[in-house]
């Protein structure tokens, strides 16, 4: 029975996924996720008490495939901007999810735990670069994550009318516009 009760657990936060990222938070509709999950309405709020709390685990469960494969090196920035473009290709869904997120609850709710953590640990490792002289201390540590992170969601995050001048087939060109980017602001 606690197989079947993951499964449908792991095919709501699918579906729930597609969902937000297509519709918003606002838009998205319990009844088009239950659905598209071969579940029920009921199911999504035994598991997940509302919608905000489906979402929030949408995005937690985002943030820690994120982290497993995109961990931090400090120590080599330009390639991790490089592996958080990779999953922003594998996974499209993610730079729109958090665009919603960004759109409709920042500062509206408490931080989400794992995602203030996470970037709380990603600062601490890059002061810690910085403090032993393997990472530029030009910018703060904050101001160097944020830089990093909007340099490799460049190319998911540019306008329709932008995005039709880039190739789509050439990933690995577009890869290395972003590891080079943050390889010049490193130097």
């Amino acid at each position: 029975m606690v197989r079947d009760a993951d499964a449908t657990r792991r095919r709501l936060l699918d579906a729930a996924a597609e969902e937000f990222a297509a519709f918003g938070i606002a838009g998205a509709r319990v009844d088009r996720i239950a659905i598209a999950a071969a579940s029920n309405k009921a199911q999504i709020y035994h598991y997940f008490g509302n919608k905000d709390g489906l979402f929030e685990a949408v995005f937690h469960d985002l943030v820690v495939t994120t982290l497993r494969d995109s961990p931090i090196d400090a120590n080599d920035l330009p390639e991790y901007a490089g592996r958080l473009f990779d999953g922003y290709v594998a996974r499209p869904h993610v730079q729109r999810l958090a665009t919603w997120y960004r759109l409709e609850r920042a500062g509206t709710q408490d931080p989400i735990d794992i995602i203030a953590e996470s970037n709380a640990a990603k600062v601490e490792a890059i002061a810690k670069a910085q403090a032993e002289g393997a990472v530029t201390d030009r910018w703060s540590a904050v101001d160097l994550l944020g830089l990093v992170l909007q340099i490799s969601g460049l190319w998911s995050g540019m306008t329709p009318e932008f995005a039709a001048l880039v190739d789509d087939e050439d990933h690995a060109h577009r890869r290395a516009v972003i590891v080079d980017a943050v390889r010049a602001l490193l130097a």
